[in-house]
């Protein structure tokens, strides 16, 4: 990334700070989809992260934290989605799977499937953490940066989305009970 851009768009130069939105938004929508997991909402966040970023560019202390910073920018949009989130969520549960007739290739499709459904049962503060650890391959510390948050606040947050991410997986792997009369 070219810093001269970042002031050039602190200055008020519409042109450099194009070429800024253009290169960072797939970047950014990447992020954003990965913790929301919905198409619509991440488009939102990444617009806000975008407008955000113009508006408050001249705040920017470090040309070189540009990447870092609409980071932060989009995670938060993405927390601010979660929150307005006005979606029907079905609760239904899945018969498990007879796993010894399944070619391999449907086992790596169920497999996704349930660390998919495992995911969307994390808060978007957590999921935050682990796109941006595992995703990203950011250290926790960067990420803690990313989010304004503590370097431990980081490591419990993956700690208890990893915890999560197994109950989730284990609770459905359980077969469902027959329903009493």
């Amino acid at each position: 990334m070219d810093e001269s851009l970042v002031v050039r768009a602190q200055r008020g130069d519409r042109d450099a700070f194009a070429v800024l939105a253009t290169t960072s938004i797939d970047r950014l929508y990447r992020v954003a989809y990965r913790i929301l997991r919905d198409i619509e909402p991440a488009r939102d966040a990444t617009q806000q992260a975008l407008y955000e970023a113009w508006r408050d560019l001249p705040s920017l202390r470090e040309a070189s934290r540009w990447e870092a910073w609409t980071y932060r920018l989009v995670v938060n949009a993405c927390y601010r989605e979660s929150r307005h989130e006005r979606r029907m969520t079905a609760s239904i549960r899945l018969l498990p799977l007879d796993r010894s007739s399944i070619p391999d290739t449907a086992l790596s499709v169920a497999d996704r499937d349930e660390l998919e459904r495992g995911f969307r049962r994390l808060p978007a503060e957590q999921r935050a953490v682990v796109v941006l650890h595992h995703y990203l391959g950011l250290p926790l510390t960067e990420v803690a940066g990313i989010l304004g948050i503590p370097a431990g606040t980081a490591r419990s947050r993956l700690h208890v989305a990893t915890r999560r991410l197994r109950a989730a997986i284990e609770a459905d792997a359980v077969p469902a009970t027959k329903e009493r009369a």
